[in-house]
């Protein structure tokens, strides 16, 4: 498998997206990060209305110096305000706070709330693509019988599945639906939250004379997914972009997947079951 830092996956509704981007939750030096990983070669960063850091991912990207339609930029509506009309204003007040005039992909940041909430907010980001605020537009956490609720109400399907995965939590049903419908799948959490103490990841880390964390986000990379490892750290954010000059046998591929432990296995919220 050929990749690079510049590989793009191809999205459903049509152009690309980048293979690996920065996630920013709980991220203090946000705009230094985003600078730092754009100077490294990143080129997508993702964010949130709930991280509260949407304006320093706009400063980040400014300092960087890189064009702005060379970057693909993330960010999601909190279920706090769902709806069509609130998610009208929000999505406005994203864009607004980035300040770089639009969003590459906004998401539904999870189904919670209920079906009639999830579907009017998700109108919200159809109305919202078609008034170019947003590119293209998807959701997070969500499993297929609330995709299924978009596919009913006749609406395009996301480009995107937002969802937890790493070894531990590898979400397969999620994942089989999803490709079965050619969305693309964006992996938070792919570093598990920093618990990388496990005998299989440091073998591995040895055999390939990378750390814990290229090995975890390798491993994403070569599921097909899109890896969204987070980090303030300057050293770790260039690090963990340092995954494209090895590659994982299948025998340490096969190794990682057997550590799935399926829902139980998340260390973050994960409400992919919500009614």
């Amino acid at each position: 498998m050929v990749l690079s830092l510049q590989s793009v996956t191809q999205l459903l509704s049509g152009g690309t997206m980048p293979v690996i981007g920065l996630g920013v939750y709980l991220n203090d030096e946000c705009a230094t990060a985003c600078q730092v990983a754009l100077e490294g070669g990143y080129r997508m960063i993702d964010s949130a209305r709930y991280y509260m850091n949407e304006a320093q991912v706009g400063v980040g990207v400014r300092r960087s110096g890189i064009p702005r339609e060379q970057i693909f930029i993330t960010s999601k509506i909190y279920h706090v305000d769902f709806g069509f009309a609130r998610g009208r204003e929000c999505i406005q007040e994203s864009v607004d706070q980035l300040g770089l005039g639009y969003y590459d992909l906004y998401l539904i940041h999870s189904p919670v709330t209920g079906k009639t909430k999830r579907i009017e907010t998700y109108r919200a980001l159809v109305e919202a693509k078609k008034d170019g605020l947003v590119k293209k537009i998807g959701v997070s956490n969500y499993s297929g019988k609330h995709i299924d609720e978009i596919i009913d109400a006749g609406l395009e399907l996301p480009d995107v599945n937002q969802i937890e995965l790493h070894p531990f939590c590898q979400q397969r049903p999620i994942v089989d639906y999803c490709r079965a419908k050619s969305i693309a799948i964006q992996a938070y959490s792919p570093l598990v939250t920093g618990q990388m103490d496990h005998e299989v990841f440091s073998q591995l880390a040895k055999k390939h004379n990378k750390d814990e964390a290229q090995i975890l986000i390798r491993w994403s990379l070569q599921k097909g997914y899109i890896p969204l490892p987070k980090s303030s750290r300057s050293q770790r954010i260039r690090s963990n972009a340092q995954v494209f000059d090895f590659e994982l046998d299948n025998d340490d591929m096969d190794a990682l997947d057997a550590l799935d432990q399926g829902g139980k296995g998340a260390v973050t919220w994960n409400p992919v079951e919500e009614p």
